[in-house]
C-alpha cells in the first residue's frame, strides 16, 4: 500500500478495522454501528523530542494491531481509504 501521507513526531496512521455486526439476523445499519475501537497501524512518525533532545523511539510499528480510545484521533480520508490519526499515547493497546 503506497500512501502519499507521513505522520510526524509520535503520530501513527490506523487503519480502522470493522466489525461483523449482524446480531440474531438483524443487519444493522451503519449510521447505528458504534465506531471501530481497533485497527492495523499503516504508518509511524520517527517519534517525540524528548525534552533532553533526544528522540524517543515509538513502541508501535507498521503492521501492529492496535486498539484505541473511541473518540481519539482525527478522521482522514487518503485516495479514497478512511484513516485515523493518532498519537502515538491514544494508542491503548497492541494485540496479539
Amino acid at each position: 500500500m503506497a500512501m502519499n501521507i507521513k505522520p510526524l513526531a509520535d503520530r501513527v496512521i490506523v487503519a480502522p478495522m470493522e466489525k461483523e455486526t449482524m446480531k440474531g439476523g438483524i443487519i444493522i445499519p451503519d449510521t447505528a454501528k458504534e465506531k471501530p475501537q481497533q485497527g492495523k497501524i499503516v504508518a509511524v512518525g520517527p517519534g517525540q523530542i524528548s525534552d533532553s533532545g533526544e528522540r524517543v523511539e515509538p513502541e508501535v510499528k507498521a503492521g501492529d494491531v492496535v486498539l484505541y480510545g473511541k473518540y481519539s484521533g482525527t478522521e482522514v480520508n487518503v485516495e479514497g481509504d478512511d484513516y485515523l490519526i493518532l498519537r502515538e499515547s491514544d494508542v491503548l493497546a497492541i494485540l496479539g
